[in-house]
């Protein structure tokens, strides 16, 4: 790569209500040297801007082609209604779809919610946009039906929201397509699904950067030898070979060895050892446990 080249990059796609600062982060942490570009997509968007290769991959919503796409479960979102501050639905803590039944629910052109049979009464017009539905809820036309992120992200002091436990709920995945899988893809899956930076699976260090620990592996390994080498040899040498000690004698064999060279004196054999010692000096005999030589016995 020449010094006019620009460093190859990862383009990740992300739909609204998706939030990718933390994965950010990781990679740039991880890959300093390869630039991360995010594109806001709409959620509508997404696929086809893959299946175009102008990005990389994608945070999207699901369902999505499996027949092209690759795609990874990240989390599945709740569903919720934003209703007026003044609405009676922000009196309670939750409420199913039947609640919805006499209010005007907003189906906007984007929704991301896999409707089965839309609940509440229908409005003359569909908003072009979740944001347009957010403004009609405002004015108090009627309630909209979205994922919880997006209720925070076109949060207003003026509005509240609440969950609705029977609504049908959005997941959300990172897709790829399934013949671009390259390596600065498998990277970012790494990050998504929490590998270490240890981890030898779809890990790649940047040219510039020395694998972390590798100092401290060193010096471990350096310390270890020295403990386990030259240092406790010299040891267990002198432990285990007394001074002034024959390598090939067992230890205390010069004190025992001692004992039948004196009672040899007395016609005794070093064979006999301690108990075979029968006779004192002169062959006098020597008691039970034989008398020590020259030494009179006390009379009793």
């Amino acid at each position: 790569m020449t010094g006019s080249e620009a460093p190859p990059s990862f383009r990740l796609a992300y739909v609204p209500g998706v939030t990718p600062g933390k994965w950010v982060r990781i990679w740039q942490e991880r890959l300093p040297g390869t630039p991360l570009d995010l594109l806001a997509v709409p959620a509508a968007e997404a696929e086809r801007l893959l299946r175009e290769g102008a990005a990389d991959a994608g945070v999207v919503r699901l369902p999505v082609d499996r027949t092209v796409f690759s795609a990874i479960p990240l989390y599945t979102e709740t569903t919720v209604v934003v209703v007026p501050k003044d609405h009676a639905i922000a009196a309670v803590d939750e409420v199913a779809l039947e609640d919805l039944a006499d209010d005007v629910v907003f189906h906007p052109l984007d929704d991301t919610l896999p409707w089965q049979g839309l609940p509440g009464r229908p409005a003359i017009e569909r908003p072009a946009t979740t944001a347009d539905a957010i403004a009609l809820v405002a004015a108090g036309v009627g309630v909209l039906v979205v994922p919880q992120s997006l209720a925070r992200l076109h949060h207003r002091r003026d509005l509240t929201y609440r969950p609705v436990t029977d609504a049908p709920r959005s997941g959300v995945a990172l897709s790829w397509p399934e013949d671009r899988t390259t390596d600065l893809v498998d990277d970012f899956i790494g990050i998504v699904r929490g590998r270490t930076v240890n981890s030898t699976r779809g890990r790649r260090l940047s040219p510039a950067e020395p694998p972390k620990g590798t100092t401290k592996s060193t010096k471990s390994t350096a310390k270890g030898t020295a403990k386990d080498g030259t240092k406790s040899t010299t040891r267990g040498t002198a432990r285990d070979q007394p001074k002034d000690q024959p390598k090939d004698q067992p230890k205390g064999g010069a004190r025992r060895s001692g004992r039948p060279a004196r009672e040899a004196a007395g016609g005794t054999s070093a064979a006999g050892g301690r108990r075979g010692a029968a006779t004192g000096r002169g062959g006098t005999p020597a008691g039970r446990r034989g008398a020590r030589p020259g030494r009179p016995r006390r009379r009793s």
